[in-house]
């Protein structure tokens, strides 16, 4: 029976969002492969206290700020320097910390960013980490309807000059010339600040305006046989057979909701965040929560394995 090994991985961000790696030293399992810092976790800790002393013992740092993350479990084969063995890996966002970071176990270090990583090899475990890492905490869905225009490209605005870098349009109310021209709009004020745009549902008029993606209701998920080129793809999903579809499909990432009771569904069933995390709890694929959330979510939402939290009134408010 192949041994199952608790660790704890820390992913020690700067506020650019550079992400710190390491690469295992000679002598360990896999030596020369990179990856986030962290440890075996002892029988008496747990996973928090884990984190905190492998970090003093590999970096000489002490985490002062952390958020619990995802847990993900990966089957490591053997190698020549290696036995066989499942780890169970417990993901911490560290984004503060005292002391200064020191290599005391003869390791590399490298800052990287999430759209560009320079090292190599790195451990198979952290690959669909890496692609949730180069998404935002935060997707924001327009509102145009509730909001007007003008309203709204303030509001869409003053989120882009705070770090907004994610959104969708979803204005099925709209005439075609209207959404083309209300797109086009949204599309310049996103270049100015670096923020991708996504249409809702369309892919032709995603291609056609260059867009960098579109996002799928999910009848239209469950109809699709392949991931459409070129275009960022995401996808709405309310169960676990249409978040494993999205994934098979090699979609960048997905909604789940609802998660809370909506302005617009308030009488609805809703999936609580213990549903929800129990959905998503084997999934690579990112997933965002959605449904009543508010910014004061996101850190139960992180807690619960999301990539982060999806808003169409909330984000518009703050």
């Amino acid at each position: 029976m192949t041994k199952l090994v608790q660790v704890a991985v820390a992913i020690i961000q700067k506020p650019d969002r550079q992400f710190l790696m390491a690469s295992r030293p000679a002598g360990k399992g896999w030596a020369g492969w990179w990856e986030f810092p962290g440890g075996k976790i002892e029988a008496n800790e747990t996973p928090q206290q884990g984190l905190i002393r492998e970090l003093q013992e590999e970096l000489g740092i002490t985490p002062t700020k952390t958020q619990a993350w995802l847990t993900r479990r990966y089957d490591y084969p053997a190698t020549h320097d290696s036995l066989a063995k499942t780890v169970e890996l417990h993901f911490y966002f560290v984004t503060e910390w005292q002391g200064d970071l020191t290599p005391l176990e003869g390791q590399q270090l490298s800052w990287q960013t999430p759209e560009n990583i320079t090292v190599a090899p790195v451990l198979p475990a952290n690959a669909p980490i890496m692609h949730a890492l180069a998404l935002p905490a935060v997707y924001a869905i327009s509102n145009l309807q509730e909001m007007g225009e003008q309203a709204f490209l303030i509001a869409l605005e003053r989120q882009l000059k705070q770090g907004l870098k994610l959104i969708q349009v979803r204005e099925k109310q709209l005439s075609m010339a209207d959404l083309t021209y209300f797109l086009s709009q949204i599309i310049t004020m996103a270049k100015k600040y670096g923020a991708k745009v996504l249409i809702n549902s369309d892919i032709p008029l995603a291609q056609k305006m260059g867009v960098d993606g579109v996002h799928l209701p999910s009848a239209q998920l469950m109809s699709l046989q392949e991931k459409p080129n070129n275009l960022m793809v995401a996808a709405s999903c309310h169960n676990a057979q249409e978040v494993a579809h999205a994934e098979k499909l090699g979609l960048d990432f997905v909604v789940l909701s609802p998660v809370k009771p909506t302005k617009s569904h308030e009488n609805s069933p809703t999936l609580g965040w213990q549903q929800f995390q129990q959905m998503i709890a084997q999934t690579t694929i990112p997933v965002y929560a959605l449904g009543g959330l508010n910014p004061s979510d996101l850190p139960q939402a992180l807690e619960c394995g999301a990539r982060g939290i999806a808003m169409q009134r909330a984000v518009w408010e703050s």
